[in-house]
């Protein structure tokens, strides 16, 4: 108190000398120009979370536009493969059908038992080098007939499918995959969603121009109906921002009907015909009313080194893009990041799912659908329920062919049209994640600007230098290291992942643990790290009494 007592004596201001002005604290840049928003871990403007639900009869409304949005890549995958394996149109009905059917039975096995996330698990097109190289390598056998060349490639795909699925079956649930995961950071997040997105782009606007006519109303109409006319009036704008996507599709597939009929497509390019018209596949006339997709429905399968192989990049590409959608996913239905076991033991179901997708012949294996992910953004419903009331859809309309096939005869236009959305709004998810960092730190902004560019360009040359039958640019004698290396640097997500970890582990990262937002994402990575995981990722029911610790 002395001390103090003194101290202020000997400052004191001489008699009648004004005191000094206080300093003026200057304030940060910007500040007088707007407000700043503080971070956010969860969207508050979802109108449903992934544990809120809407009544039933939106729920089945919803789950049928989930179902519609997931159709457009079945159909496409479908189209792409089955005729250079010398199917007809009864037999692309029957992949779809068997796509399909997977396509229900692991969404529904990941909404329960994998990361419990609203995430329907579609058909990836990852797998789309392997399954060429397969064909190529049959291409030269000899056949009586097209449709027995066929069911022979089937039979190989289906053997490279259930001894590849292994590969995520022993990443997943030897919590590999978790591990790996703690080397994630918000930089390395960043680009890996962000490019799941982006990575896309071929499958929305060059897939539109294909038939302009059809998919540029679609675009047009579905921003303005959905985006603008909600404004209108209080009432249409819950309605129209939910349901806008499904009643743009019913006008447009209308439209495309009407100058299919009046003879527009008479005279044209066979591929425009193949784009634009609603009757050109043939899959009303060919498609079963009723069949059950069994186990080894195309005969028993084959096994065969070099095609198991190329076979297993694509499965660990698909464990990549599956982890990027499952963090926009989390973030799009109101969940917290999630942690790592919970990816592991994921992408160990979805190993499981690919066996089961090998047994019942189907053509390629699945991953987290995109499309569905931005689908959650677009109507801001993240209900769990909805996704899993879909694979109700996906199951009913894979049994009874003639209703799946008049839902497929969609032109794809107008599913491209969709995509340009959808999938922007999953690479604006993975932008998002950049306010949990320092965004002023060059040392980020290098390790952005690098993952970013390499994660689309890298893919972009492979992809540009893949000839018809699936050769890339790698090509060595061994032709099941090309296939491995061809799939895995021809995807977006793999590459970017790669890039960012490798920098983000490697450049100052002791240094720079704040700046990479470490802090921020640390405690979702641990099981008990944050008391909401329990919330939204622990199994329905009881069921974790019956598990082992380590699979929970």
């Amino acid at each position: 108190m002395v001390e103090t007592a003194n101290h202020n004596h000997n400052h004191q201001m001489p008699p009648g000398q004004a005191a000094p002005p206080p300093p003026v604290i200057a304030p940060p840049l910007g500040a007088a120009r707007g407000p700043v928003y503080p971070p956010a871990e969860q969207l508050l403007q979802l109108h449903y979370c992934i544990h809120s639900n809407p009544s039933w009869v939106q729920t089945a409304v919803l789950a049928f536009q989930h179902y519609i949005v997931m159709l457009g890549t079945t159909v496409m995958i479908a189209t792409a493969l089955v005729p250079r394996m010398g199917g007809g149109p009864g037999d692309k009905a029957r992949v779809i059908q068997s796509l399909l059917f997977m396509s229900g039975v692991n969404t529904l096995l990941q909404t329960w038992f994998g990361t419990r996330l609203p995430t329907v698990m579609g058909p990836s097109f990852s797998y789309i080098i392997s399954v060429l190289a397969i064909i190529n390598d049959l291409f030269d056998s000899d056949f009586q007939n097209d449709h027995q060349r066929f069911t022979h490639t089937m039979r190989a795909i289906q053997g490279s499918l259930i001894v590849s699925s292994f590969v995520n079956i022993i990443l997943g649930y030897s919590n590999a995959w978790g591990n790996l995961t703690r080397f994630f950071s918000p930089i390395v997040l960043v680009p890996a969603v962000c490019v799941v997105g982006l990575g896309l782009f071929s499958r929305g606007f060059p897939q539109l121009g294909n038939c302009v006519e059809i998919g540029l109303p679609m675009l047009i109409l579905l921003v303005i109906s959905q985006q603008y006319l909600q404004h209108l009036h209080p009432i249409a704008r819950p309605m129209l921002e939910r349901y806008a996507l499904l009643v743009c599709v019913g006008i447009v597939w209308a439209f495309a009907a009407i100058l299919t009929v009046s003879g527009a497509y008479n005279n044209v390019k066979q591929q425009t015909k193949l784009s634009c018209r609603t009757d050109h596949s043939f899959l009303m006339s060919s498609a079963p009313w009723i069949k059950i997709p069994y186990p080894f429905q195309w005969g028993t399968p084959i096994f065969r080194a070099s095609h198991v192989f190329g076979m297993m990049g694509a499965a660990l590409v698909s464990s990549a893009e599956s982890t990027g959608t499952f963090y926009a996913a989390a973030r799009l239905s109101g969940a917290t990041s999630p942690p790592g076991h919970v990816l592991s033991r994921s992408i160990g179901l979805q190993g499981i799912g690919q066996l089961l997708e090998g047994i019942f012949g189907a053509v390629v294996g699945t991953t987290g659908s995109v499309e569905n992910v931005g689908l959650l953004g677009l109507t801001r419903v993240g209900s769990r329920r909805v996704v899993q009331i879909s694979t109700a859809f996906m199951i009913f309309f894979s049994i009874f062919g003639k209703f799946g096939a008049f839902f497929a005869m969609i032109p794809l236009p107008i599913f491209a049209a969709i995509y340009c959305i959808l999938y922007g709004i999953v690479a604006a998810t993975g932008i998002s994640l950049i306010q949990f960092t320092n965004n002023n730190s060059m040392r980020n902004i290098y390790v952005l600007g690098a993952s970013l560019f390499l994660g689309i360009s890298i893919p972009q040359y492979f992809i540009m230098n893949t000839d018809g039958v699936g050769h890339g640019p790698v090509r060595t004698k061994g032709g099941w290291f090309n296939d491995i290396l061809n799939t895995i640097f021809s995807s977006p997500p793999t590459v970017a992942l790669m890039v960012g970890t490798l920098l983000d582990n490697t450049l100052e990262a002791r240094h720079a643990v704040e700046e990479r937002g470490l802090p921020w994402l640390l405690p979702f990575h641990h099981r008990r790290g944050d008391s909401r995981n329990e919330e939204f990722y622990s199994y329905p029911l009881r069921i974790n009494e019956y598990i082992p610790t380590r699979f929970l």
